[in-house]
């Protein structure tokens, strides 16, 4: 079932959203070789947490960490880890989500590590891109199936793949809500877009074919063909103006 939020509640999402990016930014600025993952997991959670709210991942599901930190072919749900240390060249997806007066918001980044190649330099360009794309096709009227479609043609245009066994959700009191956000898609075809729907939207993209495959500890997801993956989202808010943007800090 699909929850609208009135707009008291999205202000409230907005200040949810607010501390998920700037918990997120400040992981980024942090992502230099000689760091660890677990590292950036500690200052996640100890920015969310001096701003009075609650790591949204943080045992959500039986999740060990603050936030999902994935380097290079971990496509999302990398678990931290002080063994995992970052070098020079590695690209890394982060993911921050911080419940805030209770409600979410949920973001998502990737990060260069250093000096990196220009083909990882494009795919992040790409990923980013597309999430913008697809924020486009947000509007009161619309259907799910236009965001969709939108990111899938721009980063398929490029040669790249968009994966489609994890897909972008609804979210607000709950982390995971309806309806799902596929990263492909026909456009008119889906959920209607309504104002007052607040919705995840993330691409994850892969250099190779769009196939993943779950790692043993059930978490850790990676692209079957080991070619790099990147990853970025925003939580939005459906309005009779437009699409908000309320994963912002600034």
């Amino acid at each position: 079932m699909v929850v609208l939020k009135t707009t008291r509640e999205i202000e409230i999402m907005k200040n949810a959203g607010r501390i998920a990016s700037k918990a997120l930014k400040l992981a980024g600025v942090a992502v230099e070789p000689g760091i660890s993952t677990l590292e950036l997991d500690s200052i996640v959670r100890k920015y969310i947490e001096s701003e009075g709210a609650k790591p949204s991942f943080l045992n959500y599901g039986g999740f060990p960490a603050s936030a999902c930190i994935s380097v290079n072919n971990v496509v999302i749900h990398g678990i931290p880890s002080k063994n995992c240390i970052l070098k020079n060249g590695d690209i890394v997806s982060i993911d921050v989500g911080a419940f805030f007066e209770g409600f979410h918001g949920d973001n998502a980044a990737t990060f260069a590590c250093g000096d990196i190649g220009s083909e990882a330099q494009k795919l992040i360009d790409t990923t980013k891109e597309s999430l913008y794309e697809g924020i486009k096709k947000a509007q009161s009227g619309n259907r799910i199936g236009d965001i969709s479609n939108a990111i899938q043609r721009y980063v398929e245009a490029r040669s790249y793949s968009v994966v489609r066994d994890f897909v972008g959700h609804g979210v607000g009191a709950k982390l995971h809500e309806d309806p799902s956000v596929p990263n492909y898609g026909t456009p008119g075809r889906g959920v209607r877009l309504l104002s007052g729907m607040t919705i995840a939207i993330e691409p994850m993209v892969n250099v190779g074919a769009c196939k993943v495959k779950v790692l043993e500890d059930e978490w850790t997801t990676v692209t079957a063909d080991g070619k790099l993956s990147a990853h970025f989202e925003h939580t939005v808010a459906i309005t009779p103006n437009g699409a908000i943007i309320l994963t912002q800090s600034e």
